[in-house]
């Protein structure tokens, strides 16, 4: 295991961690969710790794090992992760690893940067787990619908102006983030379709390049990328192979999966193999 940053065109660096295999047959970068470091896919990296895959784990610019100095003098955005980091990323591997194939796994907001991303061309194929459109109305059950846009709509845009940052570790909701990602963020939830919506974007344009297959994993009991919020956000995928796997918990043996749940180790028997199993198919 390599740790080591990756310089970001526009400023900052970002922070990876690479697992080298023997005998390559690939190598597989891992986009993270918003507020989730890579620490959090640790296991299911070593799970890749196992497969006889290059694996590359990183922390987007103001989370985890790639937060420098201040939060609140972090100036980047949630589309800025989308575009920057996730480029930068793409092409040290795609130069580290000239003769391999590229794979990408992204989970919630690390499946928009496969999809929205001008580097995904250099993609063999990827994964997206939990991505969504993150759109408050879509949000299944009251309570959480309700918690959501109080977050969203009231706390985030108080405390990101008062403190320069979303303090989202004192609140329970994960890594702090910085102001513009929280701020941009909660503006698309308002959207009816989300970044779609946002003129800066140019997501359908962006988005209808894709031409990689594609594999895409929601869960019935995740209330957030539920269908109708996974379908909002794959409709203008037009050009690109998709196939969809929409799995129940009791499928699978597990009480639970939701949004999170795809890469603790409790799903490591049910669920990983039908990601590492697609990922060597597609190498």
């Amino acid at each position: 295991m390599e740790q080591f940053d990756i310089p970001v065109a526009e400023a900052g660096v970002v922070a990876a961690t690479l697992w080298q295999a023997p005998q390559p047959r690939a190598v597989v970068l891992l986009h993270p969710a918003t507020a989730v470091t890579q620490r959090y896919y640790l296991a299911f990296a070593t799970y890749l790794h196992g497969l006889g895959l290059h694996v590359l784990t990183y922390d987007y610019r103001g989370t985890g090992r790639s937060r420098r100095g201040p939060l609140r003098d972090c100036a980047v955005s949630m589309a800025d992760w989308m575009e920057e980091d996730v480029g930068a990323v793409t092409r040290w591997a795609a130069e580290r690893f000239p003769s391999l194939p590229l794979l990408a796994v992204g989970h919630s907001v690390g499946g928009h940067a496969i999809a929205l991303s001008s580097a995904t061309p250099r993609l063999r194929a990827a994964v997206m787990v939990a991505a969504h459109a993150g759109v408050t109305r879509t949000i299944r059950g009251g309570l959480e619908r309700l918690r959501v846009w109080c977050v969203m709509r009231l706390l985030a845009p108080l405390l990101c102006r008062l403190l320069g940052y979303m303090p989202g570790r004192r609140l329970g909701l994960g890594e702090d983030l910085p102001g513009p990602v929280m701020l941009q963020w909660s503006r698309w939830t308002t959207l009816p379709r989300y970044f779609y919506d946002d003129p800066a974007m140019d997501a359908a344009r962006r988005v209808a390049r894709v031409r990689l297959p594609l594999l895409v994993l929601g869960f019935d009991d995740d209330p957030w990328a539920n269908r109708q919020a996974m379908d909002l956000l794959l409709r203008p995928l037009i050009h690109a192979d998709i196939e969809r796997r929409h799995l129940a918990p009791a499928d699978a043996g597990l009480p639970a999966i939701g949004h999170m749940g795809f890469f603790r180790q409790r799903s490591a028997a049910a669920l990983w193999p039908q990601v590492g199993n697609w990922l060597l198919a597609a190498a």
